[in-house]
């Protein structure tokens, strides 16, 4: 008993906490990225990295619970943080280039390594307590799993969808 109360409590407070943070992080995209366009196009990695984690979820036959809650919130910022670097290197490339997409080509090769080691860190990072059975994984495991396979979905996002679609959001 004490423990689905405990739950529920966990759950009334993320359903407030999560929306003024996603908020907040478009706001804080809004003003890094001078523009609304730019910032979603950045913005619509979230979902993508959402889904990598609901997924991950499914094949691992996990519930959603407040720890993959959290862990939603830092695929989030990972997304975030992969996508700004992405669109600030196309950026900076057109203010030398003429093409829009030439730019954007040129900015996800020059962020292929960066963009990839941030990833690769995280998720082997995790990838031990993703797969872990032990004392503590009910807790830990859902985290995990979560920011992996938001990562792998977030990282494909951000490598390929975005410089693609960047020249549509583009002004």
């Amino acid at each position: 008993g004490g423990q689905f109360e405990n739950l529920q409590a966990a759950s009334q407070r993320l359903s407030l906490v999560i929306p003024i943070v996603f908020a907040a992080i478009f706001g804080d995209l809004f003003v890094a990225l001078r523009g609304f366009r730019p910032a979603i196009a950045v913005y619509s990695a979230i979902p993508l990295g959402l889904a990598g984690g609901v997924f991950a979820l499914a094949l691992a036959g996990l519930p959603f619970s407040v720890s993959a809650a959290v862990g939603f919130i830092a695929v989030a910022g990972i997304s975030v943080q992969n996508g700004v670097i992405m669109v600030e290197q196309i950026t900076e490339v057109l203010r030398r280039e003429r093409s829009v997409r030439a730019a954007a080509v040129e900015g996800a090769v020059a962020r292929l390594r960066p963009i990839l080691m941030t990833a690769l860190m995280a998720g082997l990072g995790l990838l031990p307590a993703a797969l872990s059975h032990g004392i503590g994984s009910e807790t830990q495991r859902p985290f995990a799993l979560v920011i992996v396979g938001g990562i792998v979905s977030a990282t494909f996002f951000t490598l390929l969808l975005l410089p693609l679609a960047y020249p549509y959001f583009h002004d």
